[in-house]
C-alpha cells in the first residue's frame, strides 16, 4: 500500500553576494503557515550563497546547523538546494545536505558535474546520493547539470530511486532546454522529478514538478512561488510494472539488454571520436572552434569503431 507524501518545491529571490540564510528560515516558515501538510521542502541549487562563491562554508558548520534546528521545528525533510562547501580537503564543492524531521543530516551530495566551464573551480562529487523516508519510499538527489548527464539518473533509479530531487539554478537561455530534459528524464526512467530553479542571481524562476508519465503536473512562472505536490509512489511501482500508460517499460528494457555498452569502457576505441573535440574550455570572443575546413577528416571511418559495421 503506497502511502501519500507532500513535497513542497521553494522558488525564491536569491542574491549574489550575501547570505540567504535568514530569508530561507522565514520562507520555511512561511511554507508550513500555508501548507501545513508539507513533509518535504526543496529550495534551489545555492538557495543560501548564491552562485559566487566568496564565503563558502564548512560542513557541519552553523548554517547548516540553523537549518537543521528549523527541520526539526517544523517536522520536515529539508533538501537544503546546495551551497559552496570548502571540504577538509581544501577543495571547493557544491554541496546539498539531506536533513530529516529530526534535524539529523541523514547525508550530503557533492554535484558531480559542475557546469564547466563555467564552474571551473569546483570539484566534481563521485558519490551517488539515495535516502530513504521510512514507510515511505527511495528518493534520488542531483544538482543541476548533473541531468545533462542520464547516467546519474539511470544510476540513481538503478539504486532503487524513485523520486528525483534535483535544485537547479538556471538563469540562461537554455532554461527550456532543461525543462525539456526534465520531462524526458521523468518518463525514460518512470520517475517524479522536481526540478526547483531560483530567482535573481539563483536563476529565472520556472520550476517544474513532473510524474513518472513525463506530465508537468506543476510549473512555476518567473516570480516567487511555492509548488505543493502530494506524489503516489504506488503510481512509480505500477508505472515500472506495466509501462509508461501501459506502454513502454524503458527500465525492464535496459535490465534485459542483450547489448552492453562499450562507449562507457575509457579503453574503448568506440569512444575516439570524442577526443576530437577539443579541451573543455570557454568559448572565445570570434573564436573558430569546430569551424575548421578540416575537422571533418578527423572522425574515423565507421568501420574503425563499430566492428563488424559496413561503411557506405
Amino acid at each position: 500500500m503506497s502511502v501519500p507524501f507532500a513535497i513542497a518545491g521553494v522558488q525564491m529571490h536569491v542574491p549574489a553576494m550575501t547570505s540567504n540564510l535568514v530569508a530561507m528560515l522565514h520562507r520555511m516558515d512561511l511554507v508550513m503557515l500555508r501548507f501545513p501538510w508539507t513533509q518535504m521542502i526543496v529550495f534551489s541549487e545555492l538557495a543560501m550563497c548564491g552562485p559566487v562563491p566568496n564565503h563558502p562554508v564548512a560542513l557541519p558548520g552553523p548554517e547548516e546547523e540553523a537549518l537543521q534546528a528549523a527541520a526539526a521545528k517544523h517536522g520536515v525533510w529539508l533538501i537544503t538546494g546546495s551551497v559552496f562547501e570548502r571540504g577538509a580537503d581544501g577543495a571547493l564543492y557544491n554541496t546539498a545536505s539531506v536533513i530529516d524531521p529530526t534535524g539529523t543530516v541523514v547525508t550530503r551530495y557533492r554535484k558531480m558535474f559542475p557546469f564547466r566551464p563555467y564552474e571551473a573551480d569546483v570539484t566534481a562529487g563521485k558519490e551517488f546520493c539515495v535516502f530513504d523516508v521510512p514507510s515511505v519510499g527511495r528518493f534520488g538527489l542531483s544538482i543541476c547539470y548533473d541531468i545533462w548527464l542520464p547516467e546519474t539518473t539511470r544510476t540513481l533509479t538503478a539504486m532503487g530511486a524513485e523520486v528525483l530531487l534535483h535544485p537547479v539554478l538556471t538563469g540562461t537561455i537554455d532554461r527550456d532546454v532543461e525543462l525539456a530534459i526534465a520531462r524526458a528524464t521523468a518518463v525514460q526512467f518512470q520517475c517524479y522529478v522536481f526540478d526547483i530553479n531560483g530567482l535573481a542571481a539563483g536563476g529565472i524562476g520556472r520550476s517544474c514538478i513532473v510524474d513518472p508519465s513525463g506530465t508537468v503536473l506543476a510549473q512555476a512562472a518567473g516570480a516567487s512561488e511555492t509548488l505543493p505536490a502530494e506524489i503516489d509512489f504506488a503510481r512509480v511501482r505500477r508505472q515500472r510494472e506495466t509501462g509508461v500508460n501501459g506502454l513502454g517499460q524503458p527500465l525492464k528494457s535496459f535490465r534485459d539488454r542483450e547489448v552492453d555498452f562499450s562507449v562507457y569502457r575509457r579503453d574503448s576505441n568506440v569512444a575516439a571520436f570524442l577526443d576530437t573535440l577539443g579541451p573543455l574550455a570557454m568559448p572565445a570572443k570570434g573564436g573558430m572552434a569546430g569551424m575548421g575546413a578540416g575537422a571533418p577528416e578527423t572522425v574515423a571511418p565507421l568501420s574503425a569503431h563499430i566492428p563488424g559495421k559496413m561503411t557506405y
